[in-house]
């Protein structure tokens, strides 16, 4: 099974730590992108769109004041500014009688919404378990394009780059079992998508290759993704602002915004492999070999669609 794995080019956890991770993103760089706050600030400061900033909770007596600024918005998303694997994101689509009511339909009264921000202000959603911030932002509206393939929420798009390449994309499609998030953990789909089109291809749920979505019984395969082009050179730009050699990019396309960075990842998940039915491994090793060659931005964007094609 090991030999079969490694004759495919299938990049391993350890491997991916070992070499990758460690070996192409200096520790001192990971604060950029594990505080989602600061990786925010930073793709502004870069000319990169991000979804508004409504307001940050750093401490439990400001918790007091949320009903202030929550009254101003109808629908919006809070998330751990350390949180990892989608833990603790919570995503309101509407007011109802001061309750909130979640994408999956199950409604939060004010108490359980201010309890579920000291949860967060506690660290129990962040890495390593720190004490945190809850960050209030823009609630995407995602593109129609989207509709008979998703359940609820917004899906997302993961796209891995390697020194500036793109090496490997998948969309993450949410579904009833993920509760409406875009997160594979949760139970999401990861459909892959051709580099060279941005075409989708089969999918992962869980560990199983599938092509349908399993609330709308829809195929996924086949849907084209719009602004491609964009998609990789907005990933592509990442590698320069943030100098992780080693990254994954997480891209929401709004409605009426275009395309907007959710989050940086230094350890990118390597179920993106099963989505696309092909190893990472052979293409970390051509840019490897190559990367010194490509010296913008639209250089390794042509390389990744040249090379990469599904």
């Amino acid at each position: 099974m090991i030999k079969t794995l490694r004759e495919k080019g299938i990049l391993a956890i350890n491997r991916r730590n070992a070499e990758y991770t460690f070996g192409y993103n200096p520790r001192r760089l990971y604060p950029l992108v594990d505080d989602k706050l600061r990786t925010k600030q930073l793709a502004q400061a870069g000319g990169i769109s991000v979804p508004e900033l409504y307001g940050v909770v750093e401490a439990p007596g400001q918790v007091r004041g949320l009903s202030e600024l929550l009254k101003r918005y109808e629908d919006f998303v809070l998330k751990p500014a350390h949180g990892s694997g989608g833990q603790g994101i919570l995503v309101i689509s509407e007011r109802l009688n001061g309750n909130f009511r979640q994408v999956d339909g199950l409604v939060m009264t004010r108490d359980e919404l201010n309890f579920h921000i000291f949860n967060v202000l506690s660290g129990l959603y962040s890495l390593g378990g720190q004490t945190d911030a809850a960050m209030i932002e823009y609630r995407v509206v995602f593109d129609p394009v989207f509709d008979a393939v998703s359940y609820k929420g917004v899906p997302d798009i993961r796209i891995v780059v390697f020194l500036g390449v793109p090496v490997m994309s998948m969309i993450r499609l949410p579904t009833r079992a993920s509760g409406g998030k875009a997160n594979l953990h949760q139970g999401a789909i990861g459909a892959g998508i051709d580099l060279a089109t941005g075409t989708t291809l089969s999918g992962v749920l869980g560990n199983d290759i599938v092509t349908r979505h399993p609330d709308t019984l829809n195929s996924f395969t086949g849907l084209e993704i719009p602004c491609w082009n964009d998609l990789l050179r907005l990933a592509s730009r990442c590698y320069g602002l943030t100098g992780l050699g080693y990254l994954g990019v997480d891209i929401v396309l709004d409605k009426e915004k275009g395309p907007l960075l959710l989050e940086l990842n230094a350890r990118p998940g390597l179920n993106i492999q099963i989505a696309n039915k092909a190893g990472l491994l052979p293409r970390l090793h051509l840019v490897e070999k190559e990367h010194e060659k490509l010296s913008d931005v639209e250089d390794r964007v042509e390389f990744a669609k040249d090379r990469f094609a599904a």
